[in-house]
Parts: C-alpha cells; sequence; structure tokens
C-alpha cells in the first residue's frame, strides 16, 4: 500500500484544508489537489469528501489514514532501531572463535585494558576449523570479526590478515593415548624411530619447514603429509591410524584422545591477534594500547 503521496495524504487530513496543507508544506494548493487526486487514482478510491464547509476524510479515507500513521510509527521505530542497532556494532568487538582458534586469550587480554573502552562489548561468534575453508574465514576479519587469536606461521594467512603478536607456542608431538610412547613425560627425536609422524605440507610455515629439515636428517621416521591447515578431522586421523602428529602445546586438549608430549627442541611459532588489512581506528587503539602495557599472553 505504500505510496510516497501518503505524507501528503497525511497533512491533508490533519489540516483539514488544501490550502492549509499547502502552507504548511510549502507549495502550491493546486499542487496539493493534483497530487491527491492522482493518489485517489492510483488506489481506486475516494479519500475526501469536498465540500463548502472544507473537506473531511470518507470511511475509506479513515481506513487509509489509520494505516498510514502506522506505518510511518513503524518507520520511525524502524530507524531509531536501525540507529541503535549501528551504534552498538561500531561500539562491539566481534571475536572469532574456533576449538583451534579459542577466544579466551582475548578476554584474558581484555580485562586488562577495557577500562580505555567505555561502552564496548564483546561478541563472540564461533567458526569452524574446517582446512578448506579457514581462508574464507580469515578474509573475513574487518567483517565478520575484528580479530581471530591463533598461531599464525602462514604465509598464506598472512596474505589475508594483519598479525600482533603476544606469545608463542612450541612444537610437541601428539599421540594417541593407547600409544607405546604415551606415557612419556618427555620425548627425544630417537623415540620417534619406527613411526609415521603426521604434518602439514611443505611451503607455507618456516617454522614448521625447518622442523622438516631436521626430521628428515633421521630417515628412520617416516613423514605423512597432512593439509596445509589442521582440523579435527586431521586430529580424528591421528587417533584412528595410531600414527604420531606435530602439534602444538596450546592444543593439548583439542582432542581427548591424544596425549601432547614435549620433545627434546626448540621450535617456538608466534601466536596472537589476526585483524583485518584494513583495521578501524578502535582496533588500532587496542593494539597499541596491548603494545604498550607489553603483554605476554600465550
Amino acid at each position: 500500500m505504500f505510496n510516497s503521496l501518503l505524507p501528503i495524504f497525511v497533512c491533508v487530513a490533519d489540516c483539514g484544508s488544501f490550502n492549509k496543507a499547502a502552507e504548511k508544506m510549502y507549495i502550491s494548493p493546486p499542487a496539493i489537489m493534483k497530487q491527491i487526486n492522482a493518489l485517489e487514482k492510483h488506489l481506486d478510491m475516494k479519500l475526501f469528501d469536498r465540500t463548502n464547509q472544507g473537506i473531511r476524510l470518507t470511511p475509506a479515507g479513515k481506513v487509509i489514514y489509520r494505516h498510514a500513521k502506522f506505518l510511518f510509527d513503524y518507520s520511525e521505530k524502524a530507524i531509531e532501531e536501525a540507529k541503535r542497532e549501528m551504534q552498538m556494532f561500531e561500539t562491539t568487538f566481534c571475536i572469532g572463535s574456533s576449538l583451534l582458534n579459542p577466544c579466551k586469550p582475548f578476554m584474558d587480554l581484555w580485562y586488562k585494558v577495557n577500562d580505555n573502552f567505555p561502552g564496548y562489548r564483546l561478541h563472540i561468534i564461533p567458526f569452524e576449523d574446517d582446512h578448506e575453508g579457514i581462508l574464507s574465514e580469515i578474509s573475513a576479519l574487518g567483517e565478520k570479526f575484528d580479530f581471530i587469536v591463533g598461531v599464525c606461521d602462514s604465509t598464506q594467512w598472512m596474505n589475508h590478515c594483519n598479525f600482533q603478536q603476544i606469545g608463542t607456542c612450541q612444537h610437541q608431538i601428539a599421540v594417541p593415548r593407547e600409544h607405546r610412547l604415551a606415557q612419556k613425560k618427555r620425548l627425544t627425536i630417537q623415540d620417534l624411530y619406527g613411526e609415521t609422524l603426521m604434518m602439514v605440507k611443505k611451503g607455507d610455515s618456516k617454522v614448521v619447514d625447518n622442523i622438516r629439515a631436521e626430521l628428515i636428517k633421521h630417515p628412520q621416521i617416516k613423514i605423512e603429509d597432512t593439509p596445509q591447515f589442521y582440523d579435527i578431522k586431521v586430529f580424528n586421523h591421528c587417533v584412528q591410524t595410531q600414527n604420531i602428529m606435530l602439534t602444538l602445546d596450546c592444543w593439548k586438549d583439542v582432542h581427548p584422545g591424544l596425549v601432547t608430549i614435549p620433545i627434546d627442541w626448540d621450535y617456538p611459532i608466534p601466536y596472537g591477534l589476526l585483524y583485518s588489512l584494513q583495521p578501524t581506528d578502535d582496533i588500532k587503539l587496542f593494539l597499541k594500547i596491548i603494545q604498550k602495557e607489553n603483554f605476554n599472553q600465550v
């Protein structure tokens, strides 16, 4: 039913006169009457009775008037709601969270600096750790997410985001709970002899490539390439095959069927905040504050 002539119709009805409505809307009385005639023609109904004493709404006109006022009120409420939503969006940090990239480290930082962001809220947005779709999630920084927390030594990831390091994680070895190595407190490379070690393909992570170069010196260890980015399917495959897997200490609780054990090497990998290539001013401020405070949250 909505028509651009409805505001003129309501104004005429409220004023009770074409002339008064014309004065109020700063247009000529003939123009007002012409537009009312056009509305009546469009609706195929008479909206006003014209008499020598003035004009009054017809029964049909009263119905249109009532619903037009409702439409105007509803539109105003919609605009106010949209403004509130926009304001809330502009004062909300949206944090991505998944099994391999949980948001807790961000929360730990947030509660130390949130006094600098009065009125701000956090909105946690879950996403799936799918090795085929993770680049799409990373690319959504700035639109779907403001921050994602995770390890980042990936050339491909860094083509889609910025990164602020807040700590490091250490590479360790995950073994199924029934595995012969599961009871060990610490491993040596020699402990891995005779095993098939799962690790990501070569070429995307400098740190992982350095580990691969070290392992190649030990032909007694067979290397099985996994997808370029881990997801829960990789952890499940490790349990099902009873192979061992290169993992990180921050992922020790990802799969209950695996035990994560330190090994005698030192291959740390950066851990921190992923954010948009074009960050907003409030994101820049947040990063500046945590850099100044020199937080080191792993």
